[in-house]
């Protein structure tokens, strides 16, 4: 059995481009070496090296996190090079990427979101009013963003210019969102065709933090993250068949992580879908794996299959 020519890329041009490095960094050493020779890119830099040695690459493996590399744009590329890649392609990470696309899909599919209004700046003169139709507190969320760059929790009208200023330097769009409190949990789901949900996380950020932020995802023993979630075997099976549903009308491929709130009357909200969710130390899908018996080595080798059987590549190639 020949080994596999992967080609791992990470870092990118995005503001996430700390967290892709980190993930990326943590995948590479997982991948298994005895199956994949790994040669790694940076498409901030790499992308004329990528494109020049694309007829030697099996399958690639994109741990690129916002703009660039998870919003359908890498993924293109890819598709154009005729490279298999893990998770989804072009229509599923541009949707998924939009918080805006995001939610109207979910409304479509009849998945619950929290309340929320879109704010511009052909449009910010009217933010107050936007704001006390939500309600607060609110979010002020970028519509393109990622881990919680550029977010805010604001608490009440004398906050707000301000959150929308920090939004708006991430983002022209930003989102006014309905804050719904209850337990925060995190269903991650693998698949093309058949799809598998795993073992719900529960997160609890730390006491210093207003809500799941930077910091609370990133920094080590910031946050309490509990798999499987304290919930009932009854809201358990609820969220992960709505982790199911929200992958599938996103148009979403192999595996995403999708984000829900449970609140006080027991309603499950979705908050967003994550189509290249984070692969650090920290990290939730990989937590969620281990819960369900595959260690990170073996989670990376099944998503490598899934890009393969999508593409009806084989899982090796066979010797000359």
């Amino acid at each position: 059995m020949k080994r596999l020519n992967l080609a791992l890329l990470f870092g990118g041009a995005s503001a996430e481009r700390e967290v892709s490095i980190l993930s990326g960094t943590e995948v590479l050493n997982a991948l298994d070496k005895d199956r994949f020779i790994v040669r790694c890119y940076d498409p901030k830099i790499d992308i004329p090296r990528l494109v020049h040695d694309a007829p030697n690459i099996d399958v690639a493996v994109v741990m690129l996190h916002g703009e660039y590399g998870e919003d359908g744009r890498i993924q293109g590329l890819l598709d154009m090079l005729d490279i298999p890649y893990q998770g989804s392609g072009v229509l599923g990470s541009a949707v998924s990427m939009s918080k805006l696309a995001s939610k109207q899909l979910y409304e479509q599919a009849g998945i619950k979101t929290p309340p929320y209004r879109v704010v511009s700046p052909d449009n910010r003169h009217e933010a107050a009013n936007l704001a006390d139709q939500v309600g607060y507190p609110l979010f002020v969320k970028p519509c393109m963003g990622g881990s919680s760059i550029g977010m805010s929790l604001v608490k009440g009208p004398a906050d707000l210019d301000k959150a929308l200023d920090a939004g708006f330097a991430e983002d022209p769009v930003l989102l006014l969102e309905a804050c719904v409190t209850g337990v925060e949990i995190t269903g991650a789901v693998l698949g093309n065709d058949e799809l598998e949900a795993l073992p719900l996380i529960e997160i609890v950020p730390g006491e210093e933090f207003a809500f799941f932020e930077y910091g609370a995802k990133y920094e080590a023993g910031k946050s309490e993250e509990i798999c499987p979630a304290r919930i009932s075997e009854e809201d358990a099976q609820k969220a992960m068949d709505l982790s199911k549903q929200a992958h599938k009308a996103l148009f979403c491929k192999g595996y995403s992580r999708t984000d829900m709130i449970i609140d006080k009357d027991g309603a499950l909200h979705v908050l967003e879908t994550n189509t290249i969710p984070g692969m650090t130390a920290n990290s939730l899908l990989p937590k969620a794996a281990k819960v369900a018996g595959m260690d990170f080595t073996a989670l990376m080798s099944r998503l490598v299959d899934l890009a393969l059987e999508a593409k009806g590549r084989p899982g090796h190639i066979e010797a000359a």
